[in-house]
């Protein structure tokens, strides 16, 4: 009986032991995002407040399972008058559905430090599956704190239609499709 209690413990520290939380450094990392306005120019924005925390048992991160949390009403876009009409009822309406929300359901490696990063996104109070092309960048020892920061680029595209941002404005005036462009620089949780 002892032997086998012994034995669950050490299970269960392996598992615990290698699990490791990483979250993103606000100051080295980006939630960005360009969309077309009037079908030729366009607008890049990003979102101020966001965190992300990502945890894993492999150091390859295959096995990562992702959260990000954004604030709405931390939506920048260099032009005050243009955020606040996005964090309105028009757009956003951040009063009412504040934080954009997505929770990874899987991350594949599709060829060297290159994955598909598969979760549901839930923003304007829906929730919708999305698909981000993820790339590794790479991994170093921060010469400052002594720790480990692992680099992640995050590129992939979405409708605002699908989340009923703007409905009221045609695509030929405010773009439907948007761009994600991100950068995140985790550190792992001690």
């Amino acid at each position: 009986m002892k032997k086998i209690s012994l034995s669950i413990v050490f299970i269960l520290l392996a598992f615990t032991t290698f699990s490791q939380t990483w979250v993103s450094d606000a100051a080295h990392s980006r939630l960005g995002f360009t969309i077309t306005h009037l079908a030729i120019s366009h607008v890049t924005g990003n979102f101020k407040q966001f965190e992300i925390k990502a945890v894993t048992t492999k150091a390859d991160y295959s096995d990562a399972k992702v959260e990000v949390i954004a604030q709405i009403a931390s939506i920048n876009t260099d032009v005050e008058q243009r955020d606040t009409h996005l964090k309105s009822a028009d757009f956003f309406d951040a009063q009412k559905y504040p934080t954009l929300i997505f929770k990874s359901t899987s991350l594949v490696n599709i060829k060297t430090n290159e994955y598909k990063l598969s979760g549901n996104l839930t923003m304007h109070g829906i929730t919708k599956p999305v698909v981000l092309d993820v790339t590794f960048e790479g991994k170093v020892k921060n010469q400052m704190n002594k720790k480990d920061i692992a680099v992640f680029t995050v590129k992939g595209l979405l409708k605002r239609s699908d989340f009923g941002i703007g409905s009221k404005f045609a695509a030929a005036m405010v773009g439907d499709e948007v761009t994600i462009n991100a950068s995140a620089e985790l550190s792992p949780v001690n």
